[in-house]
């Protein structure tokens, strides 16, 4: 028995591999191509904690493996779903970054030929390769909500029309050719659930922050950490600007509010669902969010927490960089996730734990500052 973690090398990814390689009795296999240490590297910046090989991470748990695939490659994703033959697949490869891909049509397009590219060829691969029971587990985004003026449910919507009504899936409002991405990824695994029944988990991730969890911090083997603005959490990016003395920088009036959620709740959650797997109805949607933070409440937690760490931070207000609502309060069910991580961690003990890293990492994060904005708030 087998369960597949794609995108392993990742923020994400790679503790989730090692938690569900410590708690399942059976291989997990990990899969990357390294992409996102590329990326990083492309837009000037590092990974604030430093990253062991793959080699050196995988060699941590007897029943973990690595292959290094191209997902994006349908004839490597086949010969990997027919090798391993797993009974679920957690779908955490993407170019995740909504600034690298709106940086130009270029990242655009590479964006959304990676990421529609991966997501088709796992699903279809499944389908061929005659895993059609297969837990299809894919970590998508809330960003795909878009920001509407109503509470957003924990999966579809009830749409009414001429007198008639209907449970629909959420219109897809993204906001980036990343997001639009997501939606997309979103369509074809309720398509496949629908012509050949495959059970398939949405997982609607939100703004994920933090640095570690409890397997890594027992082995020493962390995962990556970004501050820059292309790959950093708004989140990351604060922590990492308090730590260089350098003022966190709220776009516009910071009162609206982003969906986020901790590293550790967010690993946790994926870990239980791939135990608990799919009831063979439909597709199951989670809001994978603990509550959504105004950007200025985010500031203020940081630089109250920062005061336990001695650092004197300083909050200033920039030039918006996005199209949006300066002002929107955002509201998200969430029961569904709740069930899976029981009491989740509250935002000043995620930001602790940031700080506590990134004190160790002062130099590496001071000695590329200028990757904090944007280029066009930078002139």
């Amino acid at each position: 028995m087998t369960v597949l973690v794609t995108g392993a090398d990742g923020y994400v990814g790679w503790p989730t591999a090692l938690r569900l390689a410590r708690r399942l009795d059976e291989r997990v296999v990990g899969v990357d191509n390294l992409a996102r240490r590329d990326w990083v590297e492309d837009v000037g910046s590092v990974s604030a904690v430093p990253v062991d090989d793959p080699e050196t991470r995988y060699a941590a748990e007897p029943n973990l493996s690595f292959v290094y695939a191209d997902l994006a490659d349908r004839d490597e994703v086949q010969q990997l779903l027919d090798v391993h033959e797993p009974h679920t697949v957690v779908h955490a490869a993407a170019q995740p970054s909504a600034p690298y891909s709106q940086i130009n049509g270029e990242r655009a397009l590479y964006t959304q030929r990676n990421n529609l590219s991966m997501n088709v060829n796992l699903l279809h691969g499944l389908k061929d390769a005659g895993l059609d029971d297969t837990h299809f587990i894919e970590t998508t985004t809330t960003g795909v909500y878009g920001a509407p003026e109503f509470p957003i449910p924990e999966g579809g919507a009830t749409m009414e029309n001429q007198g008639e009504r209907d449970d629909v899936p959420f219109p897809a409002m993204g906001g980036s050719w990343y997001h639009v991405t997501k939606s997309f990824d979103n369509a074809n695994a309720r398509l496949a659930n629908t012509q050949w029944d495959q059970p398939v988990s949405d997982l609607r991730t939100a703004i994920v922050y933090g640095t570690e969890t409890d397997e890594t911090e027992e082995l020493g083997l962390p995962t990556r950490f970004d501050f820059d603005y292309y790959f950093g959490t708004v989140v990351n990016r604060f922590c990492a600007q308090a730590v260089a003395g350098y003022p966190l920088t709220v776009y516009g009036k910071g009162e609206q509010r982003k969906p986020m959620v901790g590293l550790r709740d967010t690993v946790e959650s994926i870990a239980t669902l791939v135990e608990d797997g799919h009831d063979g109805e439909g597709v199951d949607v989670y809001n994978q969010v603990t509550r959504p933070v105004a950007i200025v409440e985010l500031a203020e937690t940081i630089q109250e927490v920062g005061e336990e760490f001695d650092l004197d931070v300083e909050i200033t207000h920039v030039e918006n960089p996005r199209e949006e609502d300066e002002e929107h309060q955002m509201e998200m069910e969430n029961e569904r996730f709740e069930e899976l991580v029981g009491e989740p961690q509250s935002l000043e003990a995620g930001v602790r734990d940031v700080l506590t890293t990134l004190t160790r990492h002062r130099d590496r994060i001071t000695a590329r500052e200028d990757r904090f904005l944007p280029e066009v708030l930078l002139d």
